[in-house]
């Protein structure tokens, strides 16, 4: 396995006298396996645990997230998506660096090119949790962020493009980025006009909801275009009052809140779990949008769950729920021209 490029320890610094509540949190996370057992009452020998797969993609975890983990549970669906474990480094035909062909998209430094109308930018290579199963654990960050020369060629080559309507800015994760940068960033996009809409895709606010703070609110209020933002909760579990005051927050400020969820294997991998995540999502004032099939990248074939199942899985789900907590069940396929239905 080719272990990534490190990621920053750490979003950059706040200015002068703002609020620095969700940066301390971040750098109080868990990066040590036998720690988050230990505060949990399991184990560590009795469990699979590896030090090779968390050197390889080292382990975040924010202490918020690991207090709505289970106690005692080994099977816990919000530290099975977090442990670094042996299977992980054990080959899997099929399983690759590159799982979605990223880096046959690229049209310039950080900025990938997949689907008409839309571009999206790789505005930082940082998460506040680093999810075992991520598509882009082995992305070269180093030497692939939208934020080189200060967006200048990420913007430039959206301007040269007037078939883009649609900006993305995933990662990593976006929110991970001080609001400055972000401010910054969306102010460079502002000048051009044939951007309609702005999409974000982050985790931040169900892993480390203090993200969510007046001063992100007041930019997100002050963009001139209508903007969604697209959560990754895998089960019900994640959310809890914090997220909820959160996703509150958010809808307060005019933000149309989705959510995306990867089906895994031992997290979700039930009709049960998976009507409890729309059911508990919509509690919070999120449409459930995207079931994804796991992206095939090495290290994440213990989590698959094969297409046979995953169809019945589905149809079980549509037939429990009303149609609107029902989220569409797709794959990613490199050169598609959009995401692929099951």
């Amino acid at each position: 396995m080719i272990p990534a490029a490190p990621l920053p320890l750490q979003p950059d610094a706040l200015p002068a006298g703002a609020s620095a509540r969700w940066q301390a949190l971040w750098r109080d996370a868990i990066r040590d396996p036998r720690e988050l057992l230990a505060l949990l009452d399991l184990d560590a020998a009795a469990l699979s645990i590896s030090d090779e797969a968390a050197a390889q993609f080292a382990m975040r975890v924010p202490r918020g997230f690991a207090a709505r983990m289970r106690r005692g549970d080994a099977y816990d669906p919000l530290l099975r998506q977090v442990l670094p474990l042996d299977d992980e480094l054990r080959p899997a035909p099929g399983f690759v660096l590159d799982a979605v062909g990223d880096a046959a998209a690229k049209a310039a430094d950080g900025v990938i090119r997949k689907y008409r109308g839309r571009a999206l930018l790789v505005a930082t290579g940082s998460c506040a949790v680093n999810c075992r199963y991520c598509f882009r654990r082995h992305f070269p960050y180093a030497d692939e962020t939208a934020a080189a020369a200060n967006w200048a060629g990420a913007i430039d080559a959206i301007a040269a493009d007037t078939s883009i309507d649609e900006v993305i800015l995933s990662g990593g994760d976006p929110w991970s980025l001080s609001t400055r940068k972000l401010r910054e960033l969306t102010a460079a996009l502002a000048v051009v006009p044939h951007v309609r809409r702005l999409r974000i895709h982050t985790r931040l606010p169900v892993v480390l909801p203090e993200r969510v703070d007046d001063e992100l609110l007041a930019w997100i209020a002050a963009l001139p275009w209508p903007v969604a933002v697209v959560l990754h909760a895998n089960h019900a579990q994640e959310f809890d009052a914090s997220v909820d005051n959160a996703s509150r927050r958010l809808r307060g400020a005019g933000v149309t809140l989705l959510n995306q969820a990867v089906l895994l294997r031992g997290v979700n991998d039930s009709v049960d779990a998976l009507a409890a995540l729309s059911e508990r999502a919509y509690e919070a004032g999120v449409l459930p949008y995207y079931l994804h099939q796991l992206d095939r990248v090495q290290g994440a074939a213990h989590f698959e769950v094969d297409d046979a199942r995953a169809r019945a899985l589905h149809a079980e789900l549509a037939a429990r729920l009303s149609g609107y907590l029902v989220p569409r069940l797709v794959r990613e396929v490199a050169g598609d021209p959009g995401k692929r239905p099951l």
